[in-house]
């Protein structure tokens, strides 16, 4: 079983701009529709800014006011998808025989978005990208709590999905919208998380995706829930 303290936590989806539009969507769950273009992210130079995707500029930000002001801490980035986008633009190029683009080459790898806060930040903290399943949240956690176990006061866990190119859709089910959901963890008791091994009947299919499941628990306080999937089953508890 693991124990943290969640100190701070930020969602990103386009139109979401406060906390309070997060409360308002953990009471009434919707898709959101229209425009999902990316964040302006005017804190940061316009050549900084050009070099990111959207993906990359959903988690810069809602991790940057979770990070700004606190001294350099060790970053984790999870994603299932990862730059679907960036890929499939290369995938195209391919297929056209055209020559590949080796910035969009090298930014479309899974650590990049990692490699850019730290460059972007100039933190010099060791930083992890894991591309994970459904339980990616889970396993992002206990990323966290092993660099607990090295010393670290605080670690930044930042989850990222974009809706992807049309002709993933019959593939790619599990992104409803594109989103960013960052979590400043801190070593405490505030909150449990314990694993255990699935049984038949756990894996009740789930309608959003779980780290934006827990954006809303988080929002509405809920005391206890459970995330399962067909190989793994998850409680999670607030103790405080």
């Amino acid at each position: 079983m693991l124990t943290f303290s969640i100190a701070h936590w930020q969602g990103w989806t386009h139109g979401f701009q406060d906390p309070s539009r997060w409360q308002h969507w953990a009471e009434h769950p919707y898709c959101p529709l229209g425009d999902q273009s990316a964040p302006r992210l005017d804190f940061l130079p316009p050549m900084q800014r050009r070099r990111l995707s959207p993906l990359a500029r959903g988690v810069f930000a809602c991790a940057w006011p979770l990070a700004d002001g606190y001294p350099d801490m060790p970053f984790v980035f999870a994603s299932r998808h990862g730059e679907t986008s960036r890929n499939f633009g290369l995938l195209e190029s391919l297929a056209a025989d055209e020559p590949l683009s080796p910035t969009a080459f090298g930014l479309s790898v899974h650590n990049a978005i990692a490699a850019q806060w730290s460059i972007i930040r100039r933190d010099t903290a060791e930083s992890v990208a894991i591309a994970v399943e459904d339980d990616g949240l889970e396993h992002a956690f206990i990323e966290a709590a092993m660099l607990f176990d090295q010393g670290h006061d605080n670690v930044l866990v930042v989850l990222a999905e974009e809706q992807p190119p049309r002709p993933y859709a019959p593939w790619v089910d599990d992104v409803p919208f594109s989103y960013a959901a960052a979590f400043r963890l801190r070593p405490g008791t505030d909150w449990a998380l314990a694993p255990s091994a699935a049984t038949p009947g756990d894996a009740a299919p789930q309608i959003w995706p779980n780290p934006l499941n827990l954006l809303r628990h988080l929002a509405l306080r809920t005391p206890s829930w459970r995330h399962a999937n067909r190989t793994r089953q998850w409680t999670w508890t607030r103790n405080a």
